[in-house]
C-alpha cells in the first residue's frame, strides 16, 4: 500500500476483551487504562478476523479468496493491530510506546498524532481521498452489472492463462465466453477493467481511466466498496480503528461475494462465516437477482463507512487548523 503507518512490529494482545471499541470524540485525552482497553480490544478483533488466514499460513495452504485481502492490498494482520484513536485524541502516558510510530508527536509524556508531519506528507492523498468518497456518495448507485468485470478477465483465455489456475471455470470455457458475448458490460471500477482481457476490453460500454476514476466511481460496484477498506489504511493514524476493522470486514464479505459471482468454482472453499461458499450464478435471472440484492446491501454498508472515513478527514482538518 506505499507509506506504512504503522511502524515496525506490532505489540501481542495479552487477553480477549468483549468491548466497544469507538472512542468518545468529545474526550480529548484518553486516560492509559482507557486507551489501553480499546487498543487491546482491537487486537482482540483482528487476531479472531486473522486466526484463520494465519493459520492456514503456517500450513503453507492457499485460500484464491480470502488471500487477496493480503496480498491486493498489502496490509500484514500486524500491521491491522496498530490501533489509532484518530486525529485530535491524546493518548495519556503514550509515548513510550509509540514514539517511534511514523506520524505521532509526544506531547510531555502523553502522545498524539502529528498532524503537521502527516499533513505534509499525505495532504495530496487526503483530498484524493475525501474528493473521490463524497463524488461516490453523490452518484446514483448502478445494479445491473451483475458481476461480469470476473468474467471479461477470463474472456477467451487458455486454461493455463488463468490467474486462478488451481480453480476450475464453473461451466467451462466456451459457456463462460458466451456470457460474456451475450450480456451488456458496463464496468465503471478502473481497477477492474484494467484487468480485462485485450478482447474483452472493447466490449465495455465505458471506458475509466485511473485520471477519470472520481468521475466513475459509484457506490453499486462491489471493487468500490472492497477500497473502502484501501483508502482507510492510506489514511492511516487519522481513521479511528474501529473504522478501519468495519472496513475490513465489508472487504472480506465482498470478496466473497465477487467471487461467488465469477465464472470460478470456488465450492471447495469456505467463507468467513465457515459456510462453503456457493455460487451466485448471475448467467441466469435468478442469479442476477440475487446479485443485484446483495449488492445493495454492500452499497448500504459502504457508503455508511464512507461517510466515517469523510468525518475522520474532517475531524483531522479541524484539529490540524486548531494547533
Amino acid at each position: 500500500m506505499g507509506e506504512d503507518y504503522f511502524g515496525e512490529g506490532a505489540e501481542a494482545a495479552s487477553t480477549t476483551l468483549d468491548c466497544v471499541t469507538r472512542i468518545d470524540p468529545t474526550k480529548p485525552r484518553l486516560s492509559h487504562t482507557e486507551w489501553r482497553r480499546l487498543e487491546r480490544a482491537h487486537q482482540a478483533r483482528v487476531d479472531a478476523l486473522t486466526a484463520a488466514h494465519l493459520a492456514r499460513r503456517s500450513r503453507g495452504e492457499r485460500h484464491p479468496v480470502e488471500d487477496f485481502l493480503w496480498t491486493y492490498y498489502s496490509v500484514k494482520p500486524a500491521e491491522l493491530r496498530r490501533w489509532h484513536p484518530g486525529a485530535g485524541v491524546l493518548l495519556e502516558d503514550g509515548g513510550v510506546d509509540r514514539q517511534a510510530w511514523r506520524h505521532y508527536t509526544a506531547v510531555g509524556a502523553d502522545i498524539t498524532v502529528d498532524l503537521d508531519a502527516f499533513f505534509e506528507k499525505r495532504g495530496a492523498t487526503v483530498t484524493y481521498v475525501d474528493t473521490l468518497l463524497r463524488a461516490t456518495l453523490e452518484r446514483t448507485p448502478r445494479f445491473g452489472c451483475f458481476g461480469l468485470h470476473e468474467w471479461a478477465m477470463v474472456y477467451r483465455l487458455t486454461p493455463e492463462q488463468l490467474r486462478h489456475v488451481g480453480l476450475p471455470l464453473r461451466i467451462g470455457h466456451e459457456a463462460t465466453d458466451l456470457v460474456v458475448e451475450s450480456n451488456p458490460i458496463s464496468c465503471t471500477h478502473f481497477d477492474a477493467y484494467r484487468f480485462f482481457t485485450e478482447p474483452a476490453a472493447p466490449l465495455n460500454a465505458l471506458r475509466p481511466t485511473r485520471e477519470n476514476q472520481p468521475d466513475f466511481e459509484q457506490s453499486g460496484c462491489l471493487h468500490a466498496g472492497m477500497d473502502v477498506y484501501k483508502w482507510a489504511v492510506k489514511l492511516g493514524p487519522i481513521v479511528p480503528g474501529d473504522v478501519l476493522l468495519d472496513a475490513f470486514e465489508l472487504a472480506r464479505d465482498i470478496r466473497e461475494v465477487d467471487m461467488r459471482a465469477s465464472p470460478y468454482d470456488v465450492s471447495a472453499y469456505f467463507g468467513a462465516d465457515g459456510s462453503r461458499l456457493v455460487a451466485v450464478e448471475i448467467e441466469t435471472p435468478a442469479g442476477k437477482r440475487e446479485y443485484a440484492e446483495l449488492q445493495r446491501g454492500f452499497a448500504a454498508r459502504g457508503n455508511a463507512l464512507r461517510e466515517r472515513v469523510i468525518a475522520a478527514i474532517g475531524t483531522a482538518r479541524q484539529a490540524h487548523s486548531a494547533d
